[in-house]
């Protein structure tokens, strides 16, 4: 569950917002899936993970762990900022509704007959293995997207190993920590520094802890763009059915004008079951031919209008899906570069921390 606040001001002719609003991650899927749909040629930005994953052993995978739970939340608000910073995505109404709005949006949703056009999505899983002539950028695309997802899932599973064994190297300083304390109890001249020395040890062992929770606040922004993979491949997948679809009319045309030519000239060039009949049972009158040369005349008329129609979509939609996929690729180079510097940064203190523990304890050893 998110609770936010809406403060800035309505539009003029908009309701005054609420005070504040609580959504349950249900509503976020919902409201991601309408995005998804009504803007097939963006890359929505994903949801954080429902349940936990790349998790290290020490870490609780329980859904409802507090420290995950905040994180989730973390994640949710991420997505908002996302998609209101996003130039199409921030102008949408039942967005705004979503932000502003205790109760209505999700009838808004439905009016939409969203569902309808996701349902078309079966389409798009068979759609893949029978273009004929695929874009070859979406292709490398789907490519690239499906690479993406496995090294930051390689990644994310060797930062899980890491992080088990640094837990356990950092623990283990603690049994630094108890000798010093017992052997200092025995030490009359060296007491003193044994005991400073086994402390150093003590807070260094327990210093893991935050560390391994900043970690996975890293962790969480790979996932993100582990979870943005998905979202590539749903755009290549949309023009992979508009591109079906073209292709399907284009050869639902051809055949009705070799339908027409045959009825015209009395020529059949392919076996058909018609012309068979024909063989059996005579041929057709001029009066039925005539009729049926007009029908399929009208037929090709409608079929290269909507041929047109479907070609003038299919450039817009990749113009449209190329743009937004330049400036995705623009944020995501900004925010894995800034994570990855962020994350060695990170690194380099621990082990400049890790240095000056055993500095104070080699001080501690001086003075005995």
């Amino acid at each position: 569950v998110l609770s936010f606040r809406a403060v800035e001001s309505q539009s003029e002719g908009q309701c005054a917002p609420v005070d504040s609003l609580w959504r349950r991650y249900s509503e976020f899927e919902l409201l991601r899936n309408y995005l998804s749909v009504t803007y097939p040629h963006i890359v929505v930005p994903p949801l954080p993970e429902k349940r936990a994953e790349f998790v290290w052993h020490k870490l609780s995978a329980d859904n409802m762990d507090p420290d995950f739970v905040e994180r989730r939340r973390i994640g949710l608000e991420n997505f908002l900022l996302r998609v209101a910073s996003h130039p199409v995505l921030c102008q949408d109404k039942i967005f705004y509704s979503f932000l502003t709005q205790e109760g209505g949006w999700k009838e808004m949703v439905n009016e939409t007959g969203f569902q309808l056009k996701a349902d078309s999505r079966l389409k798009a899983l068979n759609a893949t293995f029978r273009v004929k002539n695929p874009d070859k950028r979406f292709t490398e695309l789907k490519h690239y997207s499906d690479e993406l997802q496995s090294v930051i899932s390689h990644l994310l599973r060797v930062r899980a190993r890491v992080a088990d064994r640094l837990y356990g190297v950092y623990k283990v300083h603690g049994n630094y920590g108890r000798v010093f304390s017992e052997w200092s109890a025995i030490e009359k001249e060296m007491g003193d520094g044994l005991q400073s020395a086994g402390h150093h040890m003590d807070v260094y062992a327990a210093s893991i802890d935050d560390i391994l929770e900043e970690e996975e606040h890293y962790a969480d922004q790979l996932k993100e763009y582990l979870f943005y993979a998905e979202a590539l491949r749903a755009v290549c997948r949309k023009h992979e059915l508009m591109q079906y679809d073209l292709e399907m009319a284009a050869q639902d045309l051809t055949s009705k004008k070799q339908q027409c030519e045959e009825l015209a000239t009395g020529t059949v060039r392919t076996f058909s079951l018609k012309g068979m009949t024909s063989k059996l049972f005579g041929q057709e009158t001029p009066e039925q031919r005539e009729a049926k040369i007009k029908v399929l005349e009208e037929q090709i008329q409608e079929g290269e209008e909507q041929l047109k129609s479907k070609n003038l979509e299919g450039r817009d939609f990749v113009k449209s899906a190329w743009a937004d996929i330049e400036r995705f690729k623009e944020q995501k180079n900004h925010d894995l570069k800034e994570a990855l510097i962020s994350y060695a940064v990170m690194q380099i203190s621990m082990c400049k921390k890790g240095i000056q523990v055993w500095t104070n304890a080699k001080e501690c050893f001086s003075k005995m």
